[in-house]
């Protein structure tokens, strides 16, 4: 199991788009994947309706947990997504 907190960097937060993006390549990486938002319970990182529910800002940090199959890689590459500003 890895984790790694990151500063969402899209500048509306994790609305549909970017969260679908997310969401999208959690599901798709064969791990099991959870985000939280700083003092909040950890969700399914799968699910849009639970990180969408969230309310996870512009600037708000979150920690990505994955655990099972290549770990570190859909670490990166989640953390990639949420620190990227896809409101460009």
């Amino acid at each position: 199991m890895v984790e790694r907190t990151v500063r969402v960097g899209s500048s509306h937060g994790l609305h549909a788009r970017p969260a679908k993006l997310f969401t999208q390549a959690a599901a798709g990486s064969g791990s099991s994947v959870t985000i939280a938002k700083a003092g909040g319970a950890p969700v399914n990182a799968a699910s849009i309706l639970a990180v969408i529910a969230q309310g996870i800002d512009h600037g708000d940090e979150v920690t990505v947990v994955v655990d099972g199959g290549d770990e570190q890689r859909v670490l990166d590459e989640l953390v990639e997504l949420l620190s990227t500003d896809h409101d460009e």
